[in-house]
């Protein structure tokens, strides 16, 4: 049990933090002999499933087609069923589903532990199913089966834990009212729930039947239509100050009592005064919580609140064999729904403060270390993932082709994460002209040598002449040396670019600094439209990206950032935005993941 908390915390915390801070991953960098190979094809594969859930989850919710949420478990579990004829490791099920329970939470929805509980124990039935009776079609129909089951089975449970078991009385003497009402001849209580659960039990079924398909089709080699091209998708994300959450120890350890001590005082104190108890709690968290009230200003909320208290008075006052008062009965309602109310927000606010970074470094260290660089790697791949997800149209018209060619595109991926470890890490600073990209280096810079880092590489710096900008020198970052780079007065025989004329000097000194360099922090400014003509720092960026040891920092006009990053094979982790408005944060930002060791 203590294992599945961990496991659990472990899955919310991790890197959601990050989305809201400042990140987007455009490229997965760490060495891949760090992570095993079985949680690289986890990673894909769950990311995969996601992209599915994301894609054609949104068509589906929002066109109110019954049983959408089992049709996306029936499409899970075909990719997994699918893809485990090509990839056969033990384990990868389980893992999968840990990856996409993580990135279905990074919706902006408030509800969080829902779908990563439904997710998760989708994937750990059909891991243990395949594990006690083997790769074949009684492993997969029943995991299949077990796996969609679960879902009518968390329904039920959600309602038990939301209302309490008076939701179980309220449900079972309407349904033995019907019963006697209608003169049923079968047991109206247990009717219902069975044979939804045979609905269930064959649409999972069914689900197996269509992965193992498409599993031999793939494994024959049949799954690659010809000339798909893959598209991809690259996002560049900045960071607001609004968005920084100040997280806290204190109230984390605060909420869980709040919510235990709330929901352990009903009936031990008068009603009245545990009312209060209840608002004074749910104010004190809509104050700290903005994402707490989400679910509370829903209408559905609302009217659920008032149809479960009608019915719960109806029961209880009328219905029962031993009926009470309608105000007692009434009181019995209120108090199902101000107990869903302290459920609801308590998993909410539990869930913010586990984005808590020092829980996060902690779990780092423990037995799940390899699967931050897991879920990092999944959230680099995301959008060109949902990218290449077909359309509903081709999912409904052929869906055996649609798997087959999300598989392929996984096998795509595979290999350009095994080809993108052999180049150096780089991380992007992006902006327009006159951002301040090269003022915000320096002080990254300056910051660095402070904490004693070794860094090599050059920036350009201004030289201004009666209050005009004459040129640009080039300082060597490691001895402070500068060079001219350029001006706006030169010979004929020089190379320009817009009015500057070209020193070649200072690209020759930065090539024998690329040459001496075998490992670390390098630096290079102004990264754009000669390199990708095959002149300015095009020699030493083909010197330094074949270095696996390298960390580049590379400043980057923003309209020349994906055309660097095809022209060199680089995988950027991160691409940072700047502007004159960033602050001190960012840089603390980028330094931090300049520094990232490779360990895990």
């Amino acid at each position: 049990m203590g294992l599945l908390l961990q496991l659990s915390a472990f899955m919310i915390l991790i890197y959601r933090g990050r989305i809201v801070h400042f990140t987007i991953f455009t490229g997965f960098k760490k060495p891949l002999e760090h992570l095993s190979k079985k949680w690289i094809k986890a990673a894909i594969l769950g990311t995969i499933w996601a992209s599915s859930e994301i894609v054609l989850g949104s068509f589906l919710h929002n066109l109110k087609i019954p049983f959408a949420g089992n049709i996306l478990t029936a499409i899970g579990l075909v990719i997994l069923i699918s893809a485990s004829y090509k990839w056969k490791e033990k384990g990868l099920f389980w893992r999968a589903g840990i990856i996409c329970a993580f990135l279905k939470t990074m919706s902006p929805s408030a509800v969080i532990f829902g779908p990563m509980v439904a997710i998760t124990s989708e994937a750990l039935l059909m891991e243990i199913s395949v594990r006690f009776l083997g790769r074949n079609y009684a492993g997969f129909i029943t995991g299949s089966v077990l796996a969609m089951s679960w879902n009518l089975m968390q329904k039920i449970v959600n309602f038990i834990i939301f209302y309490g078991y008076n939701i179980v009385e309220v449900y079972a003497n309407l349904m033995r009212y019907a019963e006697r009402q209608l003169h049923l001849k079968f047991n109206a209580v247990w009717g219902p729930l069975l044979i939804l659960l045979i609905i269930y039990a064959a649409f999972g079924a069914f689900a197996a039947i269509v992965g193992i398909r498409t599993g031999k089709k793939i494994a024959d080699n049949k799954s690659n239509p010809s000339g798909y091209d893959f598209r991809k998708a690259t996002t560049v994300a900045t960071k607001t100050e609004k968005s920084i959450f100040s997280y806290s120890i204190f109230w984390l350890v605060l909420n869980l009592i709040l919510m235990a001590g709330t929901l352990l005082l009903i009936g031990q104190i008068p009603f009245r005064l545990w009312v209060l108890l209840v608002i004074a709690v749910v104010l004190v968290w809509a104050l700290r919580y903005n994402r707490a009230l989400r679910q509370l200003v829903k209408p559905k909320f609302w009217i659920f609140f008032v149809l479960i208290t009608i019915l719960t008075a109806l029961v209880f006052s009328r219905l029962q064999t031993e009926s009470t008062s309608l105000k007692a009965a009434v009181l019995i309602g209120i108090e199902m729904n101000l107990r869903a109310i302290v459920l609801i927000m308590g998993f909410t606010v539990l869930g913010t403060e586990l984005y808590n970074p020092k829980i996060r470094h902690f779990f780092q260290k423990s037995r799940f270390r390899q699967l931050p660089l897991a879920l990092e790697l999944s959230f680099e791949s995301l959008p060109a993932m949902v990218a290449n997800v077909p359309d509903v149209k081709s999912l409904l018209k052929n869906p055996g082709v649609v798997v087959q060619q999300m598989m392929q595109y996984a096998d795509f991926r595979l290999q350009e994460i095994k080809n993108s470890s052999q180049t150096a890490s780089s991380v992007f600073i992006t902006g327009e002209i006159g951002a301040g990209k090269t003022t915000f280096l320096k002080a990254i810079i300056s910051k660095l040598k402070t904490e004693g880092h070794s860094i090599s590489g050059f920036y350009s710096e201004r030289i201004i002449n009666n209050e005009q900008t004459s040129g640009y020198d080039l300082v060597d970052i490691e001895s402070g040396k500068k060079t001219i780079f350029l001006r706006t007065e030169g010979n004929v025989t020089q190379q320009k670019i817009g009015r500057y004329y070209i020193y070649p000097e200072a690209f020759a000194l930065a090539e024998q600094s690329a040459k001496r360099f075998s490992g670390g922090i390098f630096i290079l400014d102004e990264v754009g439209r000669l390199e990708l003509e095959g002149k300015g720092w095009h020699n030493t960026l083909m010197q330094l990206t074949k270095l696996k040891k390298a960390k580049l920092l590379l400043v980057v006009r923003k309209e020349f950032q994906q055309q660097i990053i095809e022209k060199y094979g680089l995988l950027p982790r991160k691409i940072f935005l700047v502007s004159q408005l960033s602050t001190e944060k960012l840089q603390s930002a980028i330094i931090e993941t300049l520094l990232e060791h490779n360990h895990f």
